[in-house]
This record gives structure tokens, C-alpha cells and sequence, in this order.
């Protein structure tokens, strides 16, 4: 592992290195990318002005865990991180350490194709593996399983081939090779 990846960006953790695992099999969201949506979030009407101090953030392959601790950082309530690859978790439980976010954190060793029941969070971030076409099969799955709430904003980090179509849309933005698309499954 390596501390010389991503860092948070603003809050009470600004500024803080993330530890990342060697290899390629887990890609940080890059610094632009995650900026444009908190900035998304915190100015858009539909989120409203108080929505991340007020949100239970899912945070669904979440690798070094950037997107929940950022949450956190910028005042969310908690962080749940649901994470399949040891590397991964062995980050994300460091960075969480690091934080001293323990207290405010769950972290759920599974795929999220095949998640344990779970309650419903209001924002929800999923940044799955580009090219495999996981955002379909991970919505069904954590909808059956109760993770979603009713009105949940769902920010999904896509590579460049992956096609979705939000059924909700609220907005969409690209940064390099990310698309980030904002949306819900229901009003």
C-alpha cells in the first residue's frame, strides 16, 4: 500500500493523504472528478442546501473508501463501505484509522452484487470496475436488499464504454476518462 494517492478535499479532513494498494485493481476516483460532484451536490436544487451534513452515504465498491470519507469530512451523519478485494479493504480500513472515522463507519466485506440486507441511505455513491457493466446488476441487487432509500441521489462513476441510462436523471458530467451521472429510481 501507498500513501501517495488521492487526499481529501475540504472539511475536517482536508488535506488528509489516502492510502491506496499497489496494483491496478483498485482506481481512485481522481481528485477533479470528486470535486465536481460534491460541488454538484452541494449547489444543485434537487439536493438541497444541508443534504450532506444530513446524509447516510452507501458508498458501494469503494475501494480507498474516497467518496464515503469525503462525505464524512464535509459533516454526513455515517458511511457505510461495502468492498469485495482484501487490498481494498486493507486501504479502506487505514484510511479510515486514519481518519478516526470508526465511530462514524461501517464497513461490509462483500460484493456488491450479493450484499447482506442492509437500511436504506439517501446518497449513495457507486463507483464500479469500468467496462463490466456492473451498475445494472448492483442497483437490482442492493434495491432487493433494502440499501436505497425511497429518495435516494445515486452518483455512479462510469468509464468511458460503459452505456447506462439513469432512469431518474438529475445530472451528468465528464471529468478525463469518468462520467458522472446523478440520478434516482424514484421520486
Amino acid at each position: 500500500m501507498t500513501a501517495t494517492g488521492p487526499r481529501i478535499i475540504a472539511g475536517a479532513w482536508r488535506g488528509r493523504k489516502l492510502v491506496v494498494p499497489a496494483g491496478t485493481e483498485t482506481r481512485p476516483t481522481n481528485a477533479r472528478a470528486r470535486q465536481a460532484a460534491f460541488d454538484i451536490l452541494l449547489h444543485a436544487p434537487w439536493a438541497g442546501p444541508d443534504f450532506i451534513q444530513t446524509a447516510r452515504v452507501l458508498d458501494v465498491f469503494a475501494g480507498t473508501g474516497a467518496y464515503g470519507l469525503e462525505a464524512l469530512s464535509r459533516g454526513a451523519i455515517g458511511a457505510t463501505f461495502i468492498e469485495t478485494a482484501p487490498a481494498a479493504l486493507a486501504a479502506l480500513r487505514a484510511n479510515i484509522a486514519a481518519c478516526r472515522a470508526e465511530a462514524h463507519t461501517r464497513v461490509i466485506a462483500a460484493d456488491a452484487l450479493a450484499p447482506p440486507a442492509g437500511t436504506p441511505h439517501n446518497l449513495v455513491f457507486l463507483d464500479p470496475p469500468y467496462g463490466e457493466n456492473l451498475l445494472p446488476r448492483a442497483l437490482v441487487a442492493l434495491t432487493a436488499k433494502n440499501w436505497l432509500g425511497p429518495d435516494a441521489i445515486i452518483l455512479a462513476e462510469l468509464g468511458p464504454s460503459d452505456g447506462f441510462a439513469p432512469p431518474l436523471p438529475l445530472a451528468e458530467r465528464r471529468h478525463g476518462k469518468a462520467r458522472l451521472v446523478f440520478f434516482r429510481l424514484a421520486v
